[in-house]
């Protein structure tokens, strides 16, 4: 099964990978900024979780300017430490390969910039892409946001 969700995810990046070279133009361009936002809660996350602590939640903001991303993670109410918080693949209710870590271990809030992101990677954070932040005792995830383009 992961090796297939590989497969696939590869697939899926080699497809845009050459639909922006073959129309002869990048997916954007420096002038270009996007904002994304998710807004991460329990609720989110597949499987779902049992025993999770309903209050668990956090938000996600970014700033997309050519290819550098500027990013806010805050969170709150986990079951611990957050060890890691990352920018996956995968349409709501389906889980993906990691684009973008994001830190690990994680304090909120926190901040940061993942510099030279495709356009690849940009255009799925445009068409399917969460935030999930995981602990020890939820290592898959315990909190989860769908990144949406903010308007």
């Amino acid at each position: 099964m992961k090796r297939s969700m590989t497969l696939i995810a590869f697939a899926v990046v080699g497809v845009l990978a050459f639909s922006s070279l073959a129309s002869g133009k990048s997916a954007q361009t420096s002038a270009n900024v996007m904002t994304f936002r998710a807004a991460l809660n329990t609720g989110q996350v597949v499987p779902h979780l049992k025993n999770a602590n309903p209050r668990a939640s956090g938000h996600f903001t970014a700033t997309l300017t050519g290819t550098t991303l500027k990013w806010t993670l805050t969170f709150s109410h986990l079951s611990g430490p957050a060890m890691a918080a990352h920018i996956h693949m995968g349409a709501r209710g389906k889980n993906g390969m990691a684009l973008v870590a994001l830190c690990g271990p994680c304090k909120s809030p926190i901040s940061g910039t993942a510099n030279s992101v495709p356009d690849d990677v940009v255009a799925l954070m445009n068409s399917g892409a969460y935030v999930n932040v995981h602990t020890a005792k939820n290592a898959e995830g315990e909190i989860r946001g769908e990144v949406t383009v903010a308007r």
